[in-house]
C-alpha cells in the first residue's frame, strides 16, 4: 500500500477507506506531488495502525471471555 501511496497517492487513500481524505489528497496532489505523497503515507500508516489496534482489541476480548 505504501508503494501505491508513492505512485498514486489519491488511490492509496481511497483504498484505505477514507473517501473524504482522498478528496483532500487530490487537492494536495494538484498543489504539488510531494504534499500529496506525504499525506497519503500518513493516511496509509494510520489505517495500518488502526487495523493492528482492532486486532489486538479482539484478541483481548476473546481472552477475557475465556476466563
Amino acid at each position: 500500500m505504501y508503494l501505491l501511496a508513492i505512485i498514486c497517492p489519491p488511490l492509496a487513500v481511497l483504498f484505505s477507506g477514507k473517501p473524504g481524505q482522498a478528496i483532500v489528497n487530490v487537492l494536495l496532489w494538484i498543489l504539488g506531488v510531494v504534499p500529496g505523497v506525504i499525506h497519503a503515507i500518513f493516511v496509509v500508516n494510520e489505517k495500518k495502525a488502526n487495523d493492528r489496534m482492532m486486532k489486538q482489541a479482539q484478541l483481548m476480548s476473546m481472552m477475557n471471555n475465556r476466563q
